[in-house]
């Protein structure tokens, strides 16, 4: 019997420690969780075994900046996006977590997660689906360029042991000329405080 993705539930919680044993995947605290199952039920699924096991799972949102885009309609191309607004973030799909149990790796289970997310962002008309990726993970770094994303940025000492963090971005439908990704996006350094 092969492995099965489905919705996760809060019950998940008590069970996906497997999931967590790598050193480079983010635990959360439980409300952090529960607002992802609230806010974002179907972005939120877990791959589980024919036993039962989770082997894993991803949390995903679709938002935008907190303010509207600074010119309507928004196009990336623009040099005032480029320059001025670089850091603005238009609808969009976004991979919070993305985690596979060490037992399952290389399986597919990462891509069809990713996969199943990147349908919800077309279909929500989202121009891009980004992820945030320890710039030392580089099996995850080669994965996710496998899967189509690319390095869009780097985002100094995010993490709170100070490491570096890359945005990596996949663009979807919406972008058909693909203006929402850039090459050197490794070359492109920017502050935490400038990502939102």
């Amino acid at each position: 019997m092969a492995s099965t993705a489905r919705p996760m539930t809060p019950m998940d919680l008590l069970k996906f420690n497997p999931c967590n044993l790598d050193h480079l995947t983010e635990t959360y605290n439980i409300g952090f969780y529960l607002d992802y199952f609230t806010k974002w039920p179907n972005l939120c699924k877990v791959i589980e075994n024919e036993t039962g096991q989770i082997e894993a799972y991803i949390l995903g949102k679709v938002e935008a900046s907190p303010f509207p885009a600074p010119i309507e309609p928004y196009d990336p191309s623009l040099k005032i996006y480029q320059k001025k607004f670089s850091n603005y973030l238009p609808w969009h799909a976004h991979i919070t977590c993305l985690t596979v149990a060490p037992s399952a790796r290389r399986l597919g289970h990462a891509t069809k997660l990713s996969e199943a997310l990147e349908q919800v962002g077309d279909e929500q008309d989202a121009w891009f689906v980004d992820l945030f990726v320890r710039v030392e993970n580089e099996a995850a770094i080669k994965l996710y360029e496998k899967m189509g994303y690319s390095i869009y940025r780097r985002i100094t000492g995010y993490y709170n042991d100070g490491s570096d963090a890359f945005d990596m971005r996949k663009p979807l439908k919406r972008d058909k000329q693909r203006k929402t990704v850039r090459p050197n996006g490794e070359n492109i350094k920017v502050d935490p405080s400038e990502v939102w």
